[in-house]
C-alpha cells in the first residue's frame, strides 16, 4: 500500500514496519467506537478515561491475532476501579472488521473527582487473555500494576511476559463533538539467534563473535532511536483529523523507511445474546434461580458491555432445565 494512498482512518487500525530498524508498530484512531463504548453506561470522568485507555491498548495489541481469535484486557485493583475489562474478537473473514467492548465496574463512592484516572485502579494486576476458540487452552499472562499508566502496564507487561520491548504513545479526550483518541505502538521484531556452533556455543570457544555483538550493539540502538522520534510526536498527529497516520509515520520516522500494510477497521461489538445468557444461568440450581427471581417472577440479567436487558422464566433456567432441553434434542 502507498504512503500516499487516501482512506478514511476514523476507527482504523494501521500496521506499518521501520525496515531500517526491525521495528513494527500499529496505529490506531477511534472516534465512534470509543463513543459508543462508553455512551453504554453514565461513568465519571476518571472511570470514562480509563475506560478510553483500556479501549485504545485493546485496539492497538488486539490485531496482533489470527482470524476468529479473541484478545481480552482486565485491569483488577483494590481502588475504586475494581476492574476494567476490554474485549478485541478478530474478523472472522479477510476483509471484515475487528470488534471492540468494554466496561468498568467501580465504586462511585470512592471515585476522586480531582484525582486522575491511572491512580483509581490502586494496587492489582494487568493482564491479556488470549482465547483461541474451542479445543484449545485459552493463555492468560498478567503483570503487577505499575507506573503511571495503563501504557506503562501493558510495556511492562510485554518486556516481563514476552521478552518484547514494547512502547506506547496515546492520547485522548472528550471533545464536543464525541469522543477522539489515537495512539501508536512500536515493538521490536525478535532477533535472529546467534549461529551455534557444534558444541552448542556461539562462534568460537562458545563465546559471541565480533559480527554478533556489533549486531545486537546495532538493534538496541536502532531500538532506541525509533523511540526517540517517537517521543516527539504531537497530539494532532496522533488523533487527526487533519493530519492523516500515514503522514504521521513519514514525519516521524522517515529515515527508518516506514513501510504501511492493509489498514484494518473497527467497529463496536458485543456478543452477548439471549441464548448465551441463558447457557451461563445453567449452572445454578433451582434453589439459587429462587433466590435471584424478582417478584414479579422473573429472572433478569444485563449485559455490562452492552447494556442489553434479558428477562427468563425462572422454570426454564438452571441445571435440570438444561439437561432436560438436552434430553429433548
Amino acid at each position: 500500500m502507498s504512503l500516499g494512498s487516501k482512506i478514511a482512518w476514523d476507527d482504523t487500525v494501521l500496521p506499518f514496519q521501520l525496515d531500517r530498524s526491525d521495528v513494527r508498530g500499529r496505529a490506531v484512531r477511534l472516534d465512534g467506537v470509543l463513543d459508543q463504548i462508553l455512551a453504554q453506561h453514565d461513568y465519571p470522568p476518571a472511570i470514562e478515561r480509563l475506560v478510553a485507555e483500556a479501549a485504545l491498548l485493546t485496539a492497538l495489541i488486539g490485531p496482533a491475532i489470527k482470524l476468529r481469535w479473541k484478545l481480552s484486557l482486565q485491569i483488577r485493583g483494590d481502588g475504586a476501579a475494581r476492574l476494567v475489562a476490554t474485549d478485541y474478537y478478530a474478523p472472522e473473514t479477510e476483509g471484515a472488521p475487528g470488534r471492540i467492548r468494554a466496561y468498568a465496574s467501580f465504586d462511585p463512592e470512592r471515585v476522586h473527582p480531582d484525582g486522575d484516572a491511572f491512580s483509581q485502579v490502586g494496587h492489582g494486576y494487568f493482564a491479556i487473555l488470549i482465547d483461541q476458540g474451542k479445543g484449545t487452552t485459552p493463555y492468560s499472562g498478567l503483570t503487577p500494576i505499575a507506573g503511571s499508566s495503563l501504557a506503562d502496564c501493558a510495556q511492562t507487561y510485554f518486556a516481563q511476559s514476552e521478552q518484547l520491548p514494547t512502547r506506547f504513545a496515546l492520547t485522548f479526550g472528550k471533545e464536543p463533538d464525541g469522543w477522539r483518541a489515537g495512539g501508536v505502538m512500536l515493538q521490536k521484531m525478535p532477533g535472529v539467534p546467534p549461529r551455534q556452533n557444534d558444541e552448542g556455543g556461539s562462534g568460537d570457544n562458545g563465546l559471541l563473535s565480533a559480527d554478533d555483538l556489533l549486531a545486537d550493539a546495532n538493534e538496541l540502538e536502532s531500538w532506541s532511536r525509533a523511540n526517540a522520534l517517537l517521543e516527539t510526536v504531537r497530539e494532532d498527529e496522533l488523533i487527526g483529523p487533519e493530519i492523516q497516520p500515514t503522514q504521521m509515520l513519514v514525519r516521524l520516522f522517515d529515515e527508518e523507511v516506514p513501510r504501511v500494510f492493509d489498514p484494518l477497521s473497527v467497529q463496536f461489538g458485543c456478543t452477548c445474546s439471549e441464548e448465551r445468557v441463558r447457557h451461563s444461568l445453567s449452572i445454578y440450581s433451582q434453589k439459587d434461580l429462587a433466590h435471584m427471581t424478582t417478584d414479579q417472577g422473573i429472572v433478569t440479567a444485563d449485559c455490562q458491555f452492552c447494556g442489553a436487558h434479558y428477562e427468563f422464566d425462572p422454570t426454564t433456567l438452571g441445571f435440570e432445565a438444561e439437561e432436560a432441553r438436552r434430553a429433548g434434542n
